[in-house]
């Protein structure tokens, strides 16, 4: 292994979503992660083919079956020489197959046992089932976000269970990991998914409580209200993202559309966003996206054409940053942010389950019984 995370040694146990999008995150950086997957049985098959699972690249598998006592003496002497275990189960889960957190501090009191859930640990919803937009929904953010006619819409699956998740996940573990390596104790890491988010609400609980932020959707700065802020249709039925918020940035996008900032209505004036987006509305359906993209380049207009995934892997900008990279076959986002001295990279495509059980416990200097 290398990277600035190489000395790192983490047991993930197999699940979906923001636990092993965090495991990757800090697989990438180096963490010797191993998955513990679930032993094969007849008859099984995964959802989908794991080279398609992007979240377990960088990591090895060990398939074990943790309903066996052998299983489970395997994952005990895996866990007993980690930094760090992650799961991503309802409250309890653990706990029942004897692998709770009283149990693996115990044996290895150094240990950072991280737990990712949506609701928390506790609370009267704790038990009940979820996903991210769920989570999303009792925040607030949900209510938040869409057009003011039409239902509030998934904001795909990024918002609760990557942006407040997951990523809340790898700063709980590298916060704790430094606390264990400074003292030798670990610890417990709660992160719940209506925690995250709730932090990422921060400043429009604020606006709220200022009284500049109102209860409706699309009538605010940031949610598509403002006519400085949202989405165009343009003439070929494609879509540009504008977001010229600043004083001078709005007069460069006024002056591209071919406007006069002088004979529009103020945007000072919340009354008059309808009629601005409508006067922008009609000026962007003129001309194409790509007629938009040459006009507006260089600008300040703090514009944008709205791609689709495809699109995305072939702008300019992006090929320039290399912010996707080809590994056995397939495009993968590169590893992201980018460290100037010790930068994350990507190595191994995701493993097919119990792919790499006999090196792991070699490399980890595990004697076992006969694994499945």
């Amino acid at each position: 292994m290398t990277g600035l995370l190489s000395d790192v040694k983490i047991v993930e146990l197999a699940g979906q979503g923001p636990a092993p999008f965090a495991g990757a995150f800090l697989a990438d950086f180096g963490a010797d992660v191993v998955l513990i997957d679930r032993a094969s049985r007849p008859g099984t098959t995964l959802e989908r083919p794991r080279k398609y699972d992007f979240y377990m690249r960088n990591k090895r598998s060990v398939a074990l079956d943790l309903k066996t006592e052998d299983g489970i003496a395997t994952a005990k002497a895996l866990i007993a020489k980690a930094d760090v275990l992650i799961e991503g189960y309802r409250p309890g889960v653990v706990e029942r197959l004897g692998l709770g957190p009283d149990i693996c501090l115990g044996l290895n009191p150094r240990l950072v046992f991280a737990r990712m859930t949506g609701w928390g640990q506790d609370g009267p919803m704790a038990m009940e089932a979820g996903h991210d937009i769920n989570y999303l929904a009792l925040t607030g953010a949900l209510q938040a976000i869409g057009a003011a006619n039409a239902p509030p819409p998934p904001p795909l699956n990024l918002v609760a269970d990557l942006g407040g998740g997951a990523m809340f996940l790898v700063a709980g573990i590298l916060l704790a990991l430094h606390g264990a390596r400074a003292t030798g104790r670990g610890q417990v890491v709660d992160c719940a998914m209506i925690d995250g988010v709730a932090q990422l609400m921060s400043a429009f609980q604020a606006f709220r409580q200022q009284g500049t932020w109102s209860a409706q959707r699309q009538d605010n700065i940031v949610d598509g209200g403002s006519p400085d802020f949202g989405t165009y249709e343009t003439r070929d039925g494609l879509y540009v993202a504008v977001g010229a918020i600043e004083p001078q940035f709005y007069a460069s996008l006024v002056n591209c559309l071919g406007l006069d900032l002088n004979q529009i209505p103020d945007r000072r004036d919340r009354a008059n966003w309808p009629a601005l987006r409508a006067i922008f509305a009609a000026a962007f359906a003129q001309k194409t996206r790509a007629e938009w993209v040459g006009i507006m380049r260089g600008r300040d207009a703090c514009f944008a054409p709205v791609l689709s995934i495809d699109e995305a892997w072939e702008n300019p900008q992006m090929k320039a940053r290399g912010t996707f990279q080809q590994m056995d076959g397939l495009k993968y986002p590169a590893p992201a942010p980018r460290l100037s001295e010790t930068p994350g990279a990507l190595r191994n495509p995701a493993p097919e389950p119990g792919a790499d059980t006999e090196a792991v416990l070699a490399d980890w200097g595990i004697l076992t019984p006969e694994t499945p």
